[in-house]
């Protein structure tokens, strides 16, 4: 039976709740890829949330090809979790009043009012995590069962999930 979208996202949202920092993938005009870390700040519905620059490399990145990927990693659990989407870039200032904290001071001297901050959005079309057991004699009962009974070797759960409208 195949889950529904919403407990998908459920799922996904509980994978990366505590993973803070993602490597947000972008392209360059010229479709070179590149990654850069980002503090996710919150999960909502469908869509993650950030703030960030206007002059920075991303926004320009984004705005010339929307289409990003995110991808978080947790090694002391083993789970790698892979986020594509739809980014967008806008000034909405009740979203940066409520995603502000004062950390973000040191990237933007004049607050929450500084006119280079933007929220950057990026609504979920896709994800896939590989979230795997922790114990290596885990690891090595499952590495030895599959040697003996020559079936593959599949150290957790893998799972894609299709998000749709």
């Amino acid at each position: 039976m195949e889950n529904k979208p919403n407990e998908n996202l459920q799922t996904l949202a509980e994978k990366i709740k505590d993973i803070k920092t993602a490597m947000l993938v972008t392209a360059e005009s010229d479709g070179t890829l590149r990654a850069r870390p980002m503090q996710t700040l919150k999960f909502e519905g469908n869509y993650l949330w950030f703030l960030t620059s206007s002059d920075s490399a991303k926004s320009q990145e984004i705005r010339n090809e929307s289409h990003v990927n995110l991808t978080y990693a947790q090694e002391s659990d083993k789970l790698y979790v892979s986020v594509s989407g739809i980014a967008t870039i806008s000034r909405d200032r009740q979203k940066i009043e409520e995603l502000w904290s004062a950390p973000f001071k040191a990237w933007f001297p004049e607050g929450k009012e500084d006119p280079n901050i933007v929220v950057l959005r990026v609504e979920i079309t896709q994800a896939e995590y590989w979230d795997t057991p922790t114990s290596p004699v885990v690891h090595l009962i499952g590495f030895a069962k599959a040697v003996v009974t020559g079936e593959s070797y599949h150290p957790g759960d893998n799972e894609k999930i299709n998000v749709t409208k």
